[in-house]
C-alpha cells in the first residue's frame, strides 16, 4: 500500500545544512529498504495557482486559497505493507527534516 507523509512548515527555504543531509540519508536508506516513491520539496505558498475549472470556464488564481500559519512544504510517498509500517517510517522522516508530518493512505 502507499501513504501520502506530508511535511508540515510555517516558514519556506528553512532547512538547515545538516537538516538537509539528514534528509537525503533519510531518502537513501528508504530506498535501498523499498519504501521509497517519490519526493519532493515545495516551493512557498505565495508561489502557488489555484484553478478551479467546475465552471464554463477555467478560473486562475495566484497564490494560496486559504491563509494558514502551516502549510505543505514537501512530502514523500511511500510503500509499507500496512499503516505501523508506513508511521515508523513516516516517524523518522520527521526526526530527520525536524518538521511535523501528516500520513495518510491512498485509495
Amino acid at each position: 500500500m502507499q501513504y501520502l507523509v506530508s511535511v508540515i512548515d510555517d516558514k519556506t527555504n528553512s532547512a538547515t545544512p545538516d537538516e538537509m543531509a539528514a534528509i537525503k540519508a533519510f531518502n537513501r536508506r528508504i530506498q535501498a529498504e523499498g519504501h521509497w516513491v517519490f519526493a519532493g520539496g515545495l516551493n512557498a505558498p505565495s508561489t502557488a495557482t489555484v484553478i478551479d475549472n467546475r465552471g464554463g470556464e477555467a478560473l486562475f488564481t495566484d497564490g494560496p486559497f486559504v491563509e494558514t500559519k502551516e502549510y505543505l512544504a514537501g512530502f514523500w510517498v511511500f510503500e509499507a505493507p500496512d499503516l505501523d509500517v508506513a508511521l515508523k517510517i513516516a516517524a523518522e522522516g520527521s526526526k530527520a527534516c525536524n518538521r511535523k508530518v501528516e500520513v495518510r493512505p491512498f485509495l
